[in-house]
């Protein structure tokens, strides 16, 4: 309530002071009430509420949650003014410079509200009984304004009243893929014509805006972000996926490997998957695009210490330790170019290879996994390592190679442990001293 005082004549001396009481919008009484009622119970202690008690609680705030963000969607669509007479660009950006809220999530809001307030009214609706979120609302409605023009306005409305139903029963994620079928429940003579359409555009866009950016962290590390289409993404996935999960024996014991965090594990698998990609079989221009050029010490070669630089025709090309050159000419095609102590090229060697399939084929069937002691990483998911490097001439073939899992195939070029071959086969690796 808000107190206004008004001050009438004088009569003889005393001033008459009469006080008139002007209610509150009950918008904003209601909002006042809210936040009476929460100091209520601001030092409720929740611990001690019974389990049926925390239940109810939740649910009920849920839905207090829902009705109150529909009230200021509401109050949000039909404050145009109020942002003009304070000069904001707009009531998202009025609210977010109020409130210290950042503007893309507000104008989303004020997007919604506009909408909900103006056409989808089946919408605000569910949202004023709390059966529809903010983020199923954002999908019901981008779904059905998704839908092509020449859809008729009878089969629009039966469209948003299914998928306001549907709210009570779907996550948003579950939602909006009952909003891309929605045409299947409402209008089946014309779903499967307009799903083809639907499909067309969504992959000619794809196409558009797939794109792929890298940048070097500095520390060793580059990240890699990329956009490309759903399907590109599946195929992706079951690349990776089958380095990170190779089939086991059903008698193996877990191991440290699964134990680490899932990002992580395909992360590693990413790496394992461009690893076992045959440089022969890609793409030629002008006959070495896919060689990969090392510089290295004659120095650091021979002492199995120091540094290369990978020179990947790209700016900003980086550094690697000689280990990590030794390693990647187990699974790559590169070319080692050795450097005197000038810096003058003293050799350029032969581009070395992957194993033929036939030899990995073969050492599958020899090994059966790594061969690291102890290991239980079965062959599928193994890389085949020279035994000899090529900086001590090594060569690509059977005998001498044998398949160690990325792990231990780090191991086996590690200058820091020593690599024991046992009678069975198998190699112990040990720290050195």
């Amino acid at each position: 309530m808000s107190l206004e005082h008004q001050v009438g004549q004088d009569l003889g001396g005393l001033v008459v002071v009469a006080a008139s009481l002007s209610p509150s919008h009950p918008l904003v009484a209601c909002a006042e009430t809210i936040c009476d009622l929460l100091d209520e119970v601001r030092e409720v202690q929740p611990l001690y509420m019974s389990p049926d008690d925390q239940a109810a609680a939740l649910l009920k705030l849920e839905e207090a949650k829902r009705r109150l963000n529909e009230a200021e969607l509401r109050v949000m669509a039909a404050a145009g003014d109020l942002a003009a007479r304070d000069g904001a660009r707009d009531i998202a950006a009025w609210l977010a410079f109020r409130t210290q809220a950042e503007s893309g999530p507000m104008r989303a809001d004020q997007k919604l509200a506009v909408a909900v307030d103006g056409k989808w009214r089946k919408v605000a609706e569910g949202m004023v009984a709390g059966d529809v979120s903010v983020e199923q609302a954002r999908v019901i409605v981008h779904g059905l304004e998704a839908l092509p023009d020449r859809v008729g306005a009878d089969i629009v409305a039966s469209a948003e009243e299914m998928l306001v139903g549907f709210a009570k029963e779907l996550t948003p994620h579950q939602l909006r893929r009952a909003a891309l079928h929605i045409l299947d429940h409402v209008a089946p003579e014309i779903a499967e014509a307009e799903a083809a359409r639907r499909l067309e555009r969504e992959e000619q866009q794809a196409r558009i805006k797939t794109a792929l950016r890298t940048k070097r962290l500095g520390d060793g590390m580059s990240r890699t972000t990329i956009t490309h289409p759903d399907a590109s993404q599946d195929r992706l996935l079951t690349y990776v996926e089958s380095f990170a999960s190779p089939r086991k024996d059903p008698d193996t014991l877990v191991g440290e490997e699964d134990r680490i965090p899932y990002p992580q594990r395909m992360g590693q698998a990413f790496d394992a998957l461009l690893e076992h990609l045959d440089p022969s079989k890609l793409p030629e221009h002008g006959g070495d695009a896919t060689t990969v050029l090392v510089t290295i010490s004659l120095e650091s070669l021979q002492a199995e210490l120091g540094t290369g630089t990978l020179l990947d025709g790209h700016a900003g090309s980086g550094e690697l330790s000689a280990t990590a050159i030794r390693r990647m000419a187990c699974t790559a095609k590169i070319i080692p170019v050795v450097l005197g102590g000038a810096g003058e090229i003293l050799d350029v060697g032969r581009a070395k290879r992957l194993h033929s399939p036939a030899m990995r084929k073969a050492m599958r069937l020899r090994d059966r996994g790594c061969r690291a002691e102890g290991c239980t990483i079965p062959a599928r998911w193994c890389e085949a390592h020279h035994d000899h490097p090529w900086g001590t001439g090594g060569s690509t073939n059977l005998d001498d190679g044998r398949l160690y899992c990325p792990w231990h195939h780090h191991l086996a070029h590690n200058p820091t442990y020593t690599a024991e071959l046992l009678p069975n086969g198998d190699v112990r690796f040990t720290r050195r001293r």
